[in-house]
């Protein structure tokens, strides 16, 4: 799984960094705190804002729902707080054309370690539902058996519960859309119930520099992977975020063919073959 997924990393505002990594890479900001980094970063971007569009940043600790500032900040608390802001549109598609066949391909897994409301996630998503759109619009079942892949090649991270809800009803509303008009009268429940319990499990809560989960009793971070088996049915294994990124003792090294050493996590837990529309089955 760790070797497939691509790793968006960003800073903000003008400061961008654009690149993809392959999710066991290097966590940067080792020389500060990486909450640190990110601040400071988060900040750089706010005091770039105009004195005019300062100001009329609210104070409030506003929902992502409210109106953005140039679709940025949604107040100065949530600057100060958390390192919150968003990046715009035109800045997200300049960075995911640089990996544009990776977002055109159905099965290529993206993690973006601090979505927000799902700015990255729901443009790569929608790029995917193309593809599946364009291939498979003919056999409801092709559709509905690649845009469930197509979602359960998205994931994401924020500390910030709000962001988490509001970017799993984003991404399952722009699946659900296109489902619906696409299908009418023979979209099925089960379908949009899986996409659903698929978003609930690859969008979580947590800190991608902790690697652990929000709140009281902080978990390390579990992601699920959904592998597709002999066309209508799907593999899913569970690993420890921590387990990506770490080449530790939960895995084992290999030789490729090219000669280079390769780690290959082992799964928290492994669960056995079901088909695609079932998969909120297992619980």
């Amino acid at each position: 799984m760790g070797k497939e997924m691509m790793f968006m990393r960003h800073s903000a505002a003008s400061s961008y960094k654009n690149e993809a990594l392959p999710v066991h890479a290097t966590k940067p900001g080792k020389e500060r705190k990486g909450s640190e980094v990110h601040q400071l970063d988060m900040m750089e971007a706010f005091g770039q804002m105009t004195r005019a569009e300062r100001v009329s940043v609210p104070n409030g600790d506003n929902a992502p729902g409210s109106k953005l500032i140039h679709g940025q900040v949604v107040s100065k608390k949530r600057v100060l707080d958390h390192g919150e802001v968003y990046t715009r549109q035109r800045e997200v598609q300049a960075m995911l054309d640089l990996v544009k066949q990776e977002t055109n391909r159905i099965e290529s897994r993206f993690l973006e370690p601090a979505c927000g409301t799902g700015n990255f996630l729901a443009e790569i998503l929608t790029r995917k539902l193309n593809v599946v759109e364009l291939r498979y619009a003919r056999s409801q079942l092709d559709y509905e058996r690649n845009a469930v892949l197509a979602v359960s090649s998205v994931y994401g991270i924020d500390i910030l519960e709000d962001n988490v809800l509001e970017c799993r009803r984003r991404l399952s509303e722009i699946f659900e859309k296109r489902y619906v008009k696409r299908f009418r009268k023979t979209a099925k429940a089960d379908c949009l119930r899986a996409v659903r319990y698929i978003l609930d499990r690859n969008i979580t809560p947590g800190d991608a520099l902790t690697l652990k989960t929000v709140g009281a009793n902080p978990r390390p971070i579990v992601f699920s992977e959904w592998s597709p088996v002999n066309g209508s049915m799907i593999k899913r294994r569970d690993f420890t975020f921590h387990s990506l990124l770490e080449h530790g003792t939960q895995g084992q090294w290999f030789s490729s063919d090219l000669g280079e050493d390769v780690f290959i996590p082992s799964p928290k837990r492994d669960y056995p073959l079901i088909h695609f529309l079932r998969v909120s089955d297992v619980g």
